[in-house]
């Protein structure tokens, strides 16, 4: 590969992991929880890591996110390396959407607060405005602004949590199985809000799920993780056909609840 092609196709990811480790503890108490996991997303993509509870995945999220300081390796965000502290700069670029909308939504605190807090903390003017259009953009609107998180179900929750990513307008969401504490009837509506959003923001996604049916309908790409490491690499389309090369890939896939090729491609119609 050329100087200029490399180039290039560095411009193209969003976000690169290479050779990223994240430990727990210290001394003799030291846990690894992550093993040199390495993958890269380009802009505009949408990138699936799948596994077992205790895989990792989520834990690669929060080290890329700034809540876990001890990792080695390297994050680069649009080919720049992050260093462990990030900046207010991170933040207008990464924003992340939590597994458990009833936990990360402040209980005494209204809608309007919620999504208002992070434009005072970056000094961001024309607060009303921004607020009263990413609540329309979430399905919400003006009569959810006032309402105390109580008040809502969690599917208009998590509305209200995926509204307050939006903000400080940012390239790039991480998700950490944003429908997982959902009920069934209210899941599809949020995988479809944010395929919505990815298009219409040109967002790009690096999504945890367990769940293959979600990857098969929101992703391009995934890693599948076992015990902190990835163990294979694969197209959604492969995954649909039933062509994993790792006997763990092959067992997640049989495993996995209702677990149907059939299955994956009516979600993907």
């Amino acid at each position: 590969m050329t100087e200029a092609a490399g180039d290039k196709q560095m411009q193209r990811r969003a976000l690169e992991i290479a050779n990223l480790n994240v430990y727990f503890g210290e001394g003799e108490e030291t846990f690894q929880a992550v093993n040199d996991v390495s993958f890269s997303v380009e802009k505009g993509g949408s990138y699936g890591l799948v596994g077992e509870s205790g895989s990792g995945k989520s834990t690669v999220l929060r080290a890329i996110s700034g809540l876990i300081d001890d990792w080695d390796g390297q994050i680069s965000v649009d080919g720049t390396p992050l260093q462990t502290k990030r900046d207010k700069a991170f933040y207008r670029k990464i924003q992340m959407v939590f597994q458990d909308p009833y936990a990360s939504l402040h209980p005494r605190h209204t809608v309007d607060r919620i999504l208002s807090e992070p434009l005072k903390l970056h000094g961001i003017k024309d607060i009303e405005n921004r607020v009263l259009t990413v609540l329309d953009d979430v399905g919400l609107g003006k009569s959810f602004r006032f309402r105390y998180p109580h008040q809502l179900s969690g599917g208009q929750r998590q509305r209200v949590a995926v509204a307050r990513s939006l903000m400080l307008e940012p390239d790039i969401l991480l998700l950490d199985e944003p429908t997982s504490a959902l009920d069934v009837s209210v899941q599809a509506e949020i995988l479809n809000l944010l395929s919505d959003l990815r298009k219409e923001r040109n967002l790009t996604y690096l999504m945890v799920t367990h769940d293959l049916a979600v990857v098969a309908h929101m992703c391009d790409e995934i890693a599948v993780m076992s015990h902190g490491k990835v163990v294979e690499v694969m197209s959604v389309e492969q995954m649909r056909n039933s062509e994993p090369k790792e006997a763990y890939t092959r067992e997640l896939l049989m495993a996995s609840k209702g677990y149907d090729p059939e299955f994956f491609a009516a979600e993907d119609a």
